[in-house]
């Protein structure tokens, strides 16, 4: 698969590769939902945002450089207050069919997660992920 932006070659790979690991926040949007982050890459397999270092499966990028994040809602899981990573509130929950789309809000910003569990609006609660959810790319700005 080829994803052009504008006439421009994006990414080139196959749909499993493009989805896992986009190269910027086009691609990442283009091929699905994201949660994307701005931070920084600390070093090989280490990023931050949000004050925070994470654990990641992501090399090769130049140590302190701006990166977009991606964490896609599917990969974000919903725990008790003390058991993950980012602590937030949920705000909404919508009824998707075969899941729930929950968005969360912690101080930074909102997060949105798939899950087939359902959390009540005005909860609180952690989210959770593990070093390969967290997907590292150049960043891009906004679109």
């Amino acid at each position: 698969i080829v994803v052009m932006n504008e006439g421009m070659i994006q990414q080139i790979g196959s749909p499993i590769d493009i989805y896992n690991e986009p190269e910027n926040r086009f691609v990442a949007n283009f091929i699905g939902e994201s949660n994307i982050v701005e931070g920084h890459f600390i070093k090989d397999y280490l990023v931050e945002w949000h004050g925070q270092q994470f654990e990641c499966v992501d090399k090769g990028f130049e140590e302190g450089q701006e990166v977009d994040i991606v964490l896609r809602p599917e990969d974000l899981d919903i725990v008790e207050p003390g058991r993950g990573k980012i602590a937030g509130e949920v705000v909404s929950v919508i009824f998707k069919g075969v899941h729930y789309e929950i968005m969360v809000r912690t101080e930074n910003q909102d997060y949105k997660i798939h899950t087939t569990d359902l959390t009540e609006v005005g909860k609180k609660v952690d989210l959770d992920f593990w070093p390969e959810d967290i997907h590292v790319m150049e960043p891009m700005g906004t679109y």
